[in-house]
């Protein structure tokens, strides 16, 4: 033993010095998601947002926070960093519109083994473009350098999202009843579920994620599943805004089966039918080297919609002119039909361009 060192911080493996590097480099992506209500200025103990100044009158707040999971995990094998704070995001205000709320304002958590400024302000260049692509300010953040706690240069991500609608216009699915129409967003891949799969799909199979993807042209495999989540605010508080609206459904981990059904009154049944679409070539490339049977993949994964609507039938086509305007690929995907107790989803998948020969049905 050493007698009479002097020990640091630094020696123990937390470097201060890199941490006030990191905070100076993301302070003008945080600026750049200024918004009404908060001017995105770092460094303080706490963020305030003015919801006056951003033109609410008797607010709802409402609040939900995720992660990214095992595609941190993709990140870090492929050395690409810059999508995942728009998979964190996106996880949170995504959640957020399914309830009417605007997202309004957007914190982060991060933890590493190591502090490597280059790699975290990447991390945060996705958060502050997620943040720019659903309307919410990046208001302040946490990192956190923990040797012994992470190896190396792993780290973990969590969001906290914050967002607000007028009293009396929070959507709870309540209103969804036979006859309506569900209309699905297209996804912009695997968004965030699922990664456990596919990464034991990908080592067992032997492939590198620096390998040319061969179900995407011009892309490394890495690339392809690093594909970020896709932001479905906008498009979607525009077509809540008509009032046609009555429900929406983030598709994340359990597919269809499971997150429908969270937005369906009892006594309902969402009928949707897989010939409307064709899987995408990601999905089809998992399901063919996991040799994944139709049920797996319709409860692990998106499956290619990322967003589902519930509006009546007679305002279906307008309500999908609207999201067709904003971008959206959207399709007819189904209906609601009258079941008997706990809400359930049913996919139909004989006629389908990738569906089995029985139907797949959530759990009754």
């Amino acid at each position: 033993m050493t007698e009479n060192k002097s020990y640091t911080y630094k020696d123990a493996g937390v470097d201060i010095d890199a941490g006030e590097a990191l905070v100076d480099r993301i302070k003008p992506m945080a600026a750049s998601t200024k918004r009404p209500g908060a001017d995105a200025d770092l460094g303080g103990f706490g963020g305030l947002f003015d919801l006056k100044a951003a033109g609410y009158e008797d607010p709802i707040l409402v609040a939900a926070t995720d992660g990214v999971g095992t595609k941190l995990k993709v990140a870090l094998e492929a050395g690409i960093h810059d999508t995942v704070g728009i998979d964190l995001v996106a996880m949170c205000v995504n959640d957020l519109v399914v309830q009417g709320a605007e997202p309004l304002l957007f914190l982060d958590y991060m933890a590493t083994g190591h502090l490597d400024v280059d790699q975290m302000a990447d991390v945060v260049s996705g958060i502050a473009e997620g943040c720019r692509q659903s309307g919410s300010v990046l208001i302040g953040g946490e990192t956190a350098e923990m040797p012994g706690m992470y190896k190396g240069n792993d780290y973990d991500l969590a969001g906290f999202s914050v967002g607000a609608a007028e009293r009396g216009t929070l959507l709870d699915g309540s209103k969804v009843s036979e006859g309506d129409v569900l209309l699905g967003l297209a996804s912009s891949g695997i968004h965030s579920n699922g990664y456990s799969l596919v990464r034991r799909i990908i080592e067992d199979k032997g492939y590198k994620y620096s390998d040319p993807a061969p179900f995407a042209s011009g892309k490394t495999v890495g690339e392809a599943f690093l594909a970020p989540t896709k932001i479905y605010v906008k498009s979607c508080l525009k077509a809540v805004k008509t009032g046609h609206v009555k429900a929406l459904s983030h598709i994340t981990g359990g597919g269809f089966l499971e997150n429908v059904p969270r937005v369906m009154p009892k006594d309902t049944v969402a009928e949707i039918d897989s010939s409307i679409w064709e899987l995408p070539a990601i999905f089809n490339f998992l399901r063919e080297e996991g040799n994944i049977d139709t049920r797996e993949m319709a409860r692990t994964f998106n499956c290619g919609m990322g967003m589902v609507l519930v509006v009546s039938s007679d305002k279906a086509e307008e309500v999908s002119a609207l999201l067709s305007s904003e971008g959206e690929d959207v399709y007819n995907l189904g209906t609601i039909k009258a079941g008997a107790g706990k809400p359930i989803c049913r996919v139909s998948g004989g006629a389908g361009t990738w569906g089995s020969d029985v139907d797949w049905v959530s759990e009754t």
